[in-house]
């Protein structure tokens, strides 16, 4: 779940402050963090989606998924975030969503296409990963 993000996941005490402070922070009206959870089985976590100021402080909105990898490749992150865009799109009236997916991310990569985001740029992180610069308007909601 950790594999292609940056934080301080070797230290479980870290880690867990860090999500914790995350998903309890006051974002903007309409913005936060969403658990995934299985039609039928409210009680098993999948993991989540976000749509919240890039790095918890903007002004960019990022848009991103997160999931345990036993559901890895089940369609469960298209499905939520294809929804959530087009809540933030429409509902929200964001100008611009973003998602930055590290380039060896080939998941969130063709999550992020399949949603309906565009590639605009490749850059590098202060760790040195390559990361992918992925955008959607209010056309992304439009359809064919």
């Amino acid at each position: 779940m950790t594999d292609h993000i940056s934080g301080p996941w070797a230290d479980p005490a870290a880690h867990r402050a860090f999500v914790r402070a995350r998903t309890l922070h006051a974002y903007p009206p309409g913005q936060g963090y969403w658990t995934l959870r299985p039609r039928g089985a409210p009680d098993r976590f999948l993991g989540w989606v976000l749509l919240i100021p890039d790095d918890a402080e903007g002004p960019e909105v990022e848009i991103g998924w997160r999931l345990l990898p036993e559901h890895w490749g089940q369609g469960y992150a298209g499905e939520a975030a294809s929804v959530l865009l087009g809540y933030g799109l429409d509902r929200l009236a964001l100008p611009l969503v973003i998602s930055d997916i590290r380039a060896g991310n080939p998941a969130s990569l063709r999550v992020a296409r399949r949603i309906g985001m565009t590639e605009t740029r490749r850059y590098r992180d202060g760790e040195g990963h390559e990361l992918v610069r992925f955008e959607a308007g209010p056309e992304a909601c439009q359809g064919p």
